[in-house]
């Protein structure tokens, strides 16, 4: 894979970039600023990057702001945001463009190089990878909405599995059930929602979250 790593924190960026690189794949730019984010997001359209949120010059939300127009350009550019912070806004916009391969962890949550590296092939290839903290502040801020509500807690946990990208056997498996009841769940999840069902994982995931971002 051609990565490109932008990361303002000098250690965390050169770590990173020898760890993807002992993997077999290729960083073929870096980045320590938003603007330098951007161009080389667009410079180089990597089959994947791994992107900051809060990065110079003012500190705030430049890495997200400068993937989320990348992706603009060009769309579903496979974009990993790696951050200690939750901006939601940004990331509900990342995560319900509908173009999939997109991520979104805290870095306190990656505990061991193969978890980070399936997160970076999963987004590569367009699938969608998420922190369960990440969702758990995405899935609470929408919790208000009247027709989210209805789900019982069983579909609740079906919808938050489903979130972090996981099949429905996958989710069978977390929750020790049968893959055809993860299947009777969804159906019923998706009716109270009013979201047709699709049988991509990473779509369904995303139209979750989508309706979950409406006012």
């Amino acid at each position: 894979m051609r990565i490109v790593v932008a990361e303002d924190l000098y250690l965390l960026r050169d770590g990173m970039v020898r760890l993807i690189e002992a993997c077999g794949h290729q960083v073929v730019a870096t980045a320590a600023t938003g603007p330098e984010t951007l161009e080389a997001l667009l410079t180089w359209r990597p089959d994947v990057a791994v992107v900051d949120v809060r990065m110079p010059p003012a500190q705030s939300d430049e890495g997200l702001r400068a993937a989320l127009a990348a992706r603009r350009e060009v769309p579903g550019l496979p974009v990993l945001v790696l951050s200690q912070h939750v901006e939601q806004l940004y990331a509900r916009e990342l995560l319900a463009d509908g173009a999939g391969g997109v991520g979104y962890f805290l870095k306190e949550s990656v505990f061991d190089a193969d978890q980070f590296m399936d997160a970076l092939e999963r987004v590569a290839g367009g699938g969608t990878a998420m922190d369960p903290a990440v969702i758990a502040k995405l899935l609470a801020s929408g919790s208000s909405h009247r027709r989210l509500a209805e789900l019982t807690e069983r579909e609740h946990s079906v919808l938050g599995l489903m979130a972090e990208g996981l099949s429905n056997q996958a989710i069978g498996q977390r929750l020790f059930l049968s893959e055809s009841a993860i299947s009777k769940y969804t159906t019923s999840m998706f009716g109270k929602l009013g979201i047709t069902d699709d049988d991509s994982n990473n779509r369904r995931v995303l139209a979750v979250l989508t309706y979950l971002n409406r006012p």
